[in-house]
């Protein structure tokens, strides 16, 4: 296997949920229905807070060293998207998912994972600011978009170098299944709570 096959996997076992995931819904249930940019702000703030927490964390304790400076990497860029904005206060079933993982390929995996989620989000924030005809701050969006890929990208090389046979590879996308399939819990229970479909695509 191949962090690229890793990656068509981990798509093809969670198209369902990263479809849903990437529907504007999502922001819906961020905002627990508060559509509007102040709160739509607030509740991305919350995911770049609990990014910052989670791979800061995984930088700190993290024996591999090209791991862990891909990690640290991670959090001053969640740090710098976060900014000056103050976070809503939102916990997110998907860090609880990662908060759990030790293993190198696992926290790998996992960030694998993280960034199909988060490029979703960053793609109907981009849709929301540019349907409030606010296109500087649809593009910064979209530029966070492009950051994740990035950070997907350097993951997927470092578990072509670190993965040593097909158990490691098992690992971690198993780990990877997880974290988007624990994303998918917290989207569909949120919005159930809203009294909203969650199986309806918008």
């Amino acid at each position: 296997m191949t962090a690229d096959d890793l990656i068509d996997a981990v798509r093809d076992d969670q198209q369902t949920e990263l479809s849903r995931l990437g529907s504007s819904k999502t922001l819906y249930a961020d905002t627990r229905g508060e559509m509007e940019p102040d709160a739509i702000h607030a509740a991305a703030a919350a995911r770049e807070a609990a990014a910052v927490d989670t791979f800061g964390a995984w930088a700190d304790d993290e024996s591999d060293d090209s791991a862990a400076d891909l990690f640290a990497d991670a959090a001053d860029e969640a740090s710098e998207r976060l900014g000056d904005t103050d976070p809503a206060d939102c916990a997110f079933h998907m860090h609880d998912e990662l908060d759990g993982l030790d293993a190198t390929v696992e926290r790998l995996g996992g960030l694998v994972g993280w960034t199909l989620v988060d490029k979703k989000v960053k793609e109907q924030l981009t849709g929301f600011f540019t349907g409030q005809a606010d296109p500087q701050t649809a593009s910064t969006y979209r530029s966070a978009g492009s950051e994740i890929e990035a950070l997907r990208e350097d993951a997927a090389d470092l578990l072509d170098d670190i993965c040593d046979g097909e158990d490691d590879w098992d690992a971690a996308e198993g780990a990877a299944v997880d974290v988007v399939a624990a994303a998918y819990d917290d989207y569909v229970e949120t919005l159930e709570e809203l009294g909203v479909n969650p199986k309806d695509v918008c």
